[in-house]
């Protein structure tokens, strides 16, 4: 040690360069070096569920959590398991260290449960392995709220969505609470049996007018139009205008149709 202090000391200047360049390349290696606020670290956490129908919280510990535990306890990279067990289900989470393959943890957690299997009552259902990716959690939720209609806010959101998609660093965006449109026909059952009709007859009427039928495209030399023939209007008036078989009128007599996006679901 004290022969490499010395070689230090006596040539100073090519021990100061060597110190300079480390800091310059340490530098140079923080700055350019990617940088999160929320690094996506690999955490691999999986699901093992089973169930047994009306098993008891306690029996269900007994005969199933247990011998999984058993099982999966020999599996290599556990930091965490966390068993629960209720009437007729019981789970078992595992989590991995960090840095751990997850494609590895997850077949060596399947060859487990195969293995259990053979210890688990005959009646009970499959279990099955789900891998729970933190990563695709939802970072930012938005809420939106105010003194509008239910249509008008599940509007903006829907633009909302469009924007923020449109950043390149979002992934994927999700919005609770949108329901979809539905119309509902409300059909009067003395009206169908006076025209001697059934249910089966309404729904290939309402399907029936309710088609997309692609009719080509017409070329007149100078240049190609697509034709589009009408079909999937759900405007509650529309209902009114459908014809049976003969052409005889009976839609406004037989159902009234509302906007299903507020009464059914």
């Amino acid at each position: 040690m004290e022969t490499i202090i010395r070689a230090a000391m006596d040539r100073s200047r090519a021990t100061l360069f060597i110190l300079i360049m480390l800091v310059v390349g340490g530098l140079s290696a923080y700055v350019a070096i990617p940088k999160e606020s929320n690094p996506d670290v690999t955490i691999p956490v999986i699901y093992v569920s089973m169930s047994l129908s009306g098993i008891s919280p306690d029996d269900a510990e007994r005969l199933l959590v247990r011998p999984m535990e058993q099982e999966l306890r020999s599996l290599e990279g556990i930091k965490k398991m966390t068993s629960i067990a209720g009437e007729g289900h019981s789970s078992v989470t595992l989590e991995f260290d960090a840095g751990f393959d997850p494609k590895t943890a997850l077949q060596d957690v399947r060859e487990k449960v195969d293995n259990a299997k053979a210890n688990l009552p005959e009646e009970a259902d499959e279990p099955s392995v789900h891998e729970i990716n933190v990563a695709l959690f939802p970072v930012l939720s938005v809420g939106l709220s105010g003194p509008i209609s239910e249509k008008e806010l599940v509007f903006i959101a829907r633009r909302l969505k469009d924007a923020i998609e449109g950043i390149p660093e979002v992934l994927e965006v999700d919005i609770g609470g949108d329901r979809e449109d539905l119309l509902e026909i409300i059909v009067d059952p003395q009206a169908m049996d006076s025209y001697n009709l059934d249910y089966s007859d309404l729904y290939t009427l309402v399907t029936n007018n309710n088609q997309l039928v692609a009719a080509g495209s017409l070329d007149s030399g100078a240049g190609r139009m697509t034709l589009k023939i009408p079909g999937g209007d759900r405007r509650p008036g529309r209902c009114d205008e459908y014809a049976s078989q003969g052409g005889r009128q009976y839609g406004s007599d037989l159902q009234r149709g509302g906007d299903g996006s507020t009464q059914l679901y």
